[in-house]
């Protein structure tokens, strides 16, 4: 893909940020009824801390979904662990990866950032609860294991690169389903089963593929939301809480 890109998902979301405050600044200045858009980084142990506090709650806690007690048992998230590899070119290696070469998807990925750091991943730990970024020795060296065949199938140069470091993540994977493995949107009041002030949303189960659905997943949560009817959202992005449900 000659015009594909990759995405800092840190930066990203910095950037996104911004530009949401950016809407809502340019909006309040251009109507009288003032907008805001703010962060706040706070520890919640449950959604009762929310109610009565905001219209409506949308959850994005990817794998620790399912922490939250008014959600466990109750989503059908599978959790899977996976560790990245990071490499780099030694400095005295005249050979660089060409600035205008590819990143590569394939049974392994490499993604490559500037001619001397790449990263390369991941593998499949199906449902690991190890939600620590940080990785072992043993987890790193089996990581390794089973990553450089995979790389080497199809840049057998990373061969000359040298293993920087290690980490990790959970993916919270969606069920497989006949449309394939959609995210889990929708409301989460007749899950829950709790009466509240507050109406309280999903956007989950997005899965390795998160970059790719959530600007969909958010823009249909978002139009939802607004007006209080989950019949805006696909029925094959909610139709999971109907099998949860007869289960």
């Amino acid at each position: 893909m000659p015009l594909a890109l990759n995405i800092n998902p840190r930066k990203y979301l910095q950037a996104l940020f911004s530009a949401c405050q950016n809407v809502a600044n340019e909006a309040s200045a251009s109507s009288s009824e003032q907008k805001e858009f703010n962060l706040y980084n706070e520890h919640i142990d449950n959604l009762h801390q929310f109610s009565g506090d905001y219209d409506a709650v949308i959850i994005c806690l990817g794998g620790k979904a399912s922490s939250l007690p008014e959600l466990t048992n109750k989503l059908p998230l599978r959790t899977c662990r996976g560790v990245i590899a990071e490499f780099r070119l030694p400095s005295d290696t005249v050979e660089k990866y060409g600035s205008r070469s590819p990143s590569i998807l394939s049974d392994a990925w490499l993604a490559f950032q500037g001619p001397r750091t790449v990263s390369v991943g991941s593998t499949w730990q199906w449902k690991s609860d190890n939600h620590d970024p940080s990785v072992s020795n043993e987890e790193a060296r089996s990581a390794m294991e089973e990553l450089l065949p995979k790389a080497s199938a199809v840049y057998p140069g990373i061969s000359k690169w040298d293993y920087v470091r290690a980490r990790a993540g959970i993916r919270a994977m969606p069920p497989l389903t006949a449309n394939g493995s959609l995210p889990l949107l929708g409301c989460l009041n007749d899950v829950i089963g709790e009466r509240s002030n507050s109406a309280f949303w999903l956007v989950g189960g997005l899965g390795a593929r998160g970059l790719l659905y959530h600007g969909l997943a958010g823009k249909l949560t978002a139009k939802a939301v607004i007006s209080s009817d989950e019949n805006m959202i696909p029925s094959e992005f909610t139709c999971w809480k109907a099998v949860k449900a007869s289960r």
